[in-house]
């Protein structure tokens, strides 16, 4: 694919069916899972992409034995038991935030010495709440370039991990949820069990949700009081089979496209039974004048507003957050200002994604106005021009849509997006050319 790439305008409201990836979130929950787990899991409806190859090479680095087929979408796993195949070794985690967590906390847990590599975008992500319970814990953290961040080599505390008495932690989850999703999934490594004491004003969220869901169909629970999270010792996983979901956060790109353009969109296999938080895009869709629908098999169909003419909003974003830069590039051709509150959390992410979203709509020409944790953004008629994606696959995806209803926007570096969805912009080439075909 060229370094630019030139979004296709609509001249019409777009009729689409799409089928997308399966989700990157359950991905890596469900290949950490099954290293951990007891015997060998067959992962269905697995995404390829840059962020689960590089959790895929780690585990490989590590010793599992791991069979891919693309082409099927499959990867099975012949999981250890808890315990890892070597005691040694070094894995790259690119820019991969779920391998970065995951694979810290699960190698801190086991017996020997490892390093940990990242991409220059991983290294200024925020990890040192996950290192601080992991080294209270015991293990050791030699930091190999900046202190608190990636690369690091560490020492797991293997056998040294009580066996008899429950290990208590405090951890604050107000920069990612995913340093709690890391101590979860690696509990079952923990013989007596753990229980993770919360001192952030958040405590819960939709990927814990996703974590906590998953964890209980491979077998093992974990109970919350509103604050403390309690998994019990002597838990296992142990699955044969195991379907990932379609990736949400993927089809609320083509569900607006509908919303601006007046259309439709499926996306197949993505039902209302689905876990993941970014369904919760769906009511923010009805609530600026979209119909939200199923088809005979339970499948979503949005239908978008006559002209695409949306209305504005306001609305709290922070538990389906990945959203915010899809809501924001509709929100120039609302009838009123569009609102997005509650999403400081945001400006840790691939990006500094609530500043890159201000600059980007502003270059545009589109008043957007940048808070710590909110934006506010006011109708207008954006103009032609690029759109700098930050290395950050959500901004390259979500900006395509105002290209749908502009002509002359240029999506900058749109290979970022493999981190995710690598043909989504083939794909969205392909739709809008049926669209304008038809």
């Amino acid at each position: 694919m060229d370094t630019i790439y030139r979004v296709k305008t609509c001249k019409k409201p777009v009729d689409w069916e799409v089928e997308v990836p399966g989700s990157k979130s359950m991905t890596n929950r469900a290949l950490l899972m099954a290293a951990i787990a007891s015997g060998r899991t067959k992962l269905k409806g697995v995404l390829f992409s840059d962020d689960s190859r590089y959790f895929l090479s780690s585990l490989q680095s590590l010793g599992f034995q791991v069979e891919i087929d693309e082409a099927a979408k499959t990867v099975t796993v012949e999981g250890c038991g808890g315990v890892l195949p070597v005691t040694e070794g070094e894995i790259y985690v690119g820019s991969a935030g779920t391998a970065a967590r995951f694979l810290t906390a699960m190698l801190s847990l086991s017996k020997g010495t490892f390093v940990i590599q990242a991409s220059e975008q991983m290294k200024k992500r925020p990890m040192k709440p996950l290192f601080d319970v992991l080294t209270g814990l015991g293990a050791k953290i030699l930091y190999l370039e900046e202190e608190g961040f990636l690369p690091i080599q560490i020492t797991g505390i293997g056998e040294q991990i009580s066996k008899e008495k429950e290990v208590t932690v405090a951890l604050d989850i107000s920069k990612s949820t995913q340093f709690l999703s890391a101590l979860l999934l690696t509990s079952p490594m923990i013989a007596a069990g753990i229980r993770i004491l919360i001192t952030s004003e958040k405590t819960d969220g939709a990927y814990i949700r996703i974590t906590r869901k998953m964890m209980e169909q491979f077998g093992v629970m974990v109970s919350f009081d509103g604050r403390n999270y309690v998994v019990k010792g002597g838990q296992q996983y142990q699955i044969a089979e195991y379907q990932i979901e379609p990736d949400v956060s993927a089809a609320c790109y083509f569900y607006g496209a509908a919303a601006i353009t007046g259309g439709r969109a499926l996306v197949k296999n993505v039902t209302k039974s689905c876990m993941q938080g970014d369904l919760k895009f769906l009511t923010a869709l009805e609530q600026i004048g979209c119909k939200v629908t199923e088809d005979a098999d339970g499948q979503i169909v949005v239908l978008g507003p006559a002209n695409g003419a949306i209305d504005g909003i306001t609305v709290d974003m922070n538990d389906f957050s990945d959203q915010t830069m899809t809501l924001a590039a509709m929100a120039p051709f609302a009838k009123g200002k569009v609102r997005i509150e509650h999403i400081g959390h945001i400006r840790l992410q691939e990006s500094d994604r609530i500043h890159a979203i201000a600059t980007e709509l502003n270059r545009l020409g589109i008043d957007c106005t940048e808070e710590e944790d909110a934006l506010t953004i006011l109708p207008g008629t954006p103009k032609p021009g690029g759109v700098t994606t930050y290395e950050d696959h959500r901004m390259a995806m979500a900006f395509s849509l105002i290209g749908l209803r502009t002509e002359g926007i240029v999506i900058k570096d749109p290979d970022c997006c493999r981190k995710t969805f690598e043909q989504y912009f083939s794909v969205l080439d392909r739709l809008c050319e049926q669209n304008n075909e038809g």
